[in-house]
């Protein structure tokens, strides 16, 4: 997945079940509105089936959902590049002067 990908919604059919996260929409139901979550494949601590698992749950309470309370998915957004930018060459601005009077007061 590139960072392009971001921004489409697509079926939970086709959702990556590698352990990646990603951005979900929850099924409305008589419980509350339709709602977005961050949620990864994987098998429960205390569960012998894979199911979505919400990525902010705690260990020994972990929030759920099977594929019939999702409707789509889309890849986290990635703007950050692996490595950083060599900016030893670049033509920065020099920074402002900053006098006694201007310190951080520390």
């Amino acid at each position: 997945m590139s960072g392009t990908d971001f921004g489409v919604w697509r079926p939970i059919a086709t959702a990556p079940r590698d352990g990646a996260r990603i951005l979900v929409v929850i099924r409305p139901s008589e419980q509350g509105a339709g709602e977005v979550d961050v949620v990864k494949w994987g098998r429960p601590q205390h569960s012998s089936d894979d199911c979505w698992i919400a990525v902010d749950s705690d260990a020994e309470c972990q929030f759920v959902y099977t594929d019939t309370e999702l409707v789509f998915w889309m890849p986290l957004p990635t703007n950050f590049s692996t490595r950083r930018a060599d900016l030893s060459d670049a033509d920065l601005p020099e920074p402002p002067f900053l006098s006694e009077d201007s310190g951080s007061g520390i």
